[in-house]
């Protein structure tokens, strides 16, 4: 079997990385089609592309994290498309909840904002994505220098009002917003001082 080089990777895992983030749109469009989308079609639209959107950006953040791990230095390639497709399914997220949620009555919005705490919290995440993914090209590197790399560690923050966004718009079972929950204490503790050691392992047994 031929050796897998980080080249060979990286041509045939991004186009690969980039169907698999697409079939759950895809998938979406042809239960609309079908009218399969449930009693609440907006709704379970609202539902589908929010969740996409916190998946993927947990997936983005486990990227540096795996990396260390495995010792594949060729993984954070792929971070940047993970982290556009997040911000893609959250733009979807926004202009369903704008346009077929509140058929943009900007005054129903305001108030929804201004009553419901999970709303603004959504709002804040999405508002400081806005600005990863305009500067995630190359260029915006090479301009903003090291303020790029400031800039960017905004999307822990983003991260945690993902998640919390997510709590409290759940108002029985909190099952699946509490595992999102962990899966994010789990990839912010292992950027911690104290997982070094730990990594440094994980890279030795790898090499």
């Amino acid at each position: 079997m031929p050796r897998l080089t980080p080249d060979t990777a990286i041509r045939y895992g991004k186009p690969a990385v980039f169907v698999l983030c697409l079939l759950p749109l895809a998938l979406m469009v042809w239960l609309a089609a079908m009218d399969r989308l449930g009693a609440n079609p907006v709704e379970a639209v609202l539902h589908f592309t929010g969740d996409l959107a916190l998946r993927l950006l947990l997936v983005t953040l486990a990227v540096t994290p795996l990396r260390r791990l495995t010792g594949l230095p060729w993984l954070v390639r792929f971070r940047r498309m993970l982290g556009l497709f997040a911000f893609f399914y959250a733009v979807l997220h926004f202009a369903v909840y704008l346009v077929l949620d509140r058929s943009l009555d900007w005054g129903e919005i305001v108030t929804d904002l201004a009553k419901r705490p999970y709303i603004m919290v959504g709002f804040a995440a999405f508002v400081l994505l806005v600005p990863l993914a305009v500067t995630s090209t190359r260029g915006w590197v090479r301009r903003l220098g090291r303020r790029w790399q400031q800039l960017h560690r905004a999307v822990y923050l983003i991260a945690v009002l993902g998640v919390l966004h997510f709590l409290w718009l759940v108002k029985a079972d909190l099952r699946e917003p509490l595992v999102y929950a962990g899966v994010l204490a789990v990839l912010l503790a292992l950027r911690l001082p104290w997982f070094k050691p730990i990594r440094a392992a994980g890279q030795n047994s790898v090499s």
